[in-house]
């Protein structure tokens, strides 16, 4: 391989990657604006990855089962859903079937260690925990 070569394929993977880092939230619109003002924190894993681990707060709709289980939980399709699964590529389909199905303010957290991350910065955990309100309460 040439010099040329190198160079065009690490500019490809820096744009490919900077494109997937504005496909998210910004976790300061997250925890800010988005949970301060009710937004649900979605698991779209399977519930055995949901069970090991996951976000105070969150619930888990596995991708699978998306967007008709949805629709039991979250009527409004106007409520802002922060979404997120292990490594960020389930949330980013999860985001396209919900806004398809008119949900959209739906927003893709990415994966399991960032969602974590920004619901336990700056108090956003109390926030996830009473911006989530329990089927049938």
């Amino acid at each position: 391989m040439n010099w040329e070569t190198v160079i065009l394929l690490l500019v490809v993977a820096t744009a490919v990657l900077l494109i997937r880092r504005l496909a998210l939230v910004s976790a300061r619109d997250a925890c800010r604006h988005h949970l301060a003002q009710g937004a649900l924190i979605v698991d779209v894993r399977d519930p055995g990855e949901f069970n090991q681990g996951h976000v105070t707060g969150a619930v888990n709709l596995p991708l699978s089962g998306l967007p008709e289980n949805l629709l039991t939980l979250v009527s409004d399709k106007e409520r802002v859903l922060l979404l997120h699964c292990q490594g960020g590529g389930r949330s980013a389909v999860a985001k396209r079937l919900l806004k398809a199905s008119g949900y959209a303010r739906s927003y893709n957290l990415g994966s399991y260690r960032r969602a974590e991350r920004i619901a336990r910065s700056s108090g956003c955990e109390a926030m996830a925990i009473a911006s989530h309100t329990p089927p049938g309460a």
